[in-house]
């Protein structure tokens, strides 16, 4: 069964509202665990990460730490107009967290590539000092991340469960689009940078709506830029793009505040990091939700596309039905195939 229910909220209330929900949904979850909406996403991981990965055509450093890498695929095909191929540039997902890399993206890369796009896949520093993941551990290595956005990822010990790693994870996003159109011109050479769409899922989902922001950050923020960046739009999957409402919904197993470096420095930094905080961008911005997402459920996008609506920017919502968290990065799930058609329409 699938109920679907509007309410417009006062400003003012919506973080008592969402906190009744987060109360729903945690009992939901308790109670969904033996049905078939849990079955079907538990099916639904384990389809998207049954793909073997694939090796990029090259990679490229954009500094000199081993997770400052982005591996880069040449478009198969011809499409569109003629020319250089649009370029997508894709943020893994992963709770912000170091034992999900770019390789679970690497099916989804080869994927749009066949779909005639230049596709550079991102890695960025995340989970404590000293994780991660660089070329050696890159997508020539087998895909064999599980869980990896639930609440049981979170319950891993060590380093691994920490998400994100202030300022560093922010800091290598804007390191790698910056270094783009550099890395672009040398390495693939069949992509047009004039013609970039950034795609991410999750947190990545966040990180490229926050990217597509720089230029409405604070005026001490050291991330801020003078103009908006130069892209053709952000397509978002499932993006954490409300922290306060992914906060109130315990996203990913309290990756929200560790992200931020906790809960005492939460109220103190999201004005820096929250994405619905930074509008509007003036950056054309598709949201693409699955209405049974369990990981990141669907109130998180609706909200960001509120507080959008309240800033004067319309963005999409494209929601899809019977649909979870992970089909969205799944070549093998139709949802995959709406995502490039999503990013095809900002693209050309």
């Amino acid at each position: 069964m699938s109920v679907h229910v509007t309410v417009l909220i006062p400003s003012g209330k919506r973080l008592i509202f969402f906190s009744l929900v987060a109360k729903f949904v945690s009992s939901l979850r308790g109670w969904s665990m033996s049905d078939d909406v849990a079955a079907r996403a538990a099916a639904e991981e384990k389809s998207a990460f049954s793909h073997p990965a694939v090796d990029p055509d090259s990679t490229a450093a954009y500094g000199d730490h081993p997770d400052q890498v982005v591996d880069f695929y040449a478009p198969r095909t011809q499409v569109g107009p003629g020319g250089p191929s649009p370029l997508v540039v894709l943020l893994h997902g992963g709770a912000w967290r170091t034992p999900h890399d770019r390789r679970h993206l690497s099916p989804l890369a080869a994927f749009l590539a066949r779909r005639g796009f230049a596709v550079a896949n991102v890695e960025y520093r995340r989970g404590a000092e000293g994780g991660g993941a660089g070329v050696g551990a890159g997508a020539g290595a087998g895909v064999e991340v599980e869980g990896t956005e639930g609440e049981g990822a979170a319950g891993t010990g060590g380093s691994a469960a920490v998400a994100g790693r202030w300022p560093d994870t922010l800091d290598d996003v804007v390191a790698a689009l910056d270094a783009l159109p550099a890395l672009v011109r040398e390495t693939l050479p069949q992509a047009d940078p004039r013609r970039t769409v950034v795609t991410g899922h999750s947190a990545g989902g966040h990180l490229a709506l926050w990217a597509a922001a720089r230029h409405v950050l604070p005026a001490d923020a050291p991330w801020r830029t003078d103009r908006p960046a130069p892209l053709r739009g952000v397509v978002a999957l499932a993006p954490i793009a409300d922290l306060a409402v992914a906060d109130e919904l315990d996203v990913c197993g309290g990756a929200v505040r560790q992200f931020v470096g906790g809960a005492d420095l939460f109220a103190e930094r999201r004005p820096y990091a929250d994405p619905a905080l930074l509008l509007p961008t003036g950056i054309a911005t598709t949201l693409v939700q699955g209405r049974t997402d369990l990981d990141v459920p669907q109130a998180v996008a609706e909200s960001y596309a509120d507080a959008a609506a309240k800033a004067g920017e319309v963005v999409g919502l494209t929601l899809l039905e019977d649909v979870g968290h992970f089909p969205l990065i799944d070549p093998a799930a139709d949802a995959c195939a709406v995502v490039a058609e999503e990013i095809a329409q900002l693209a050309w």
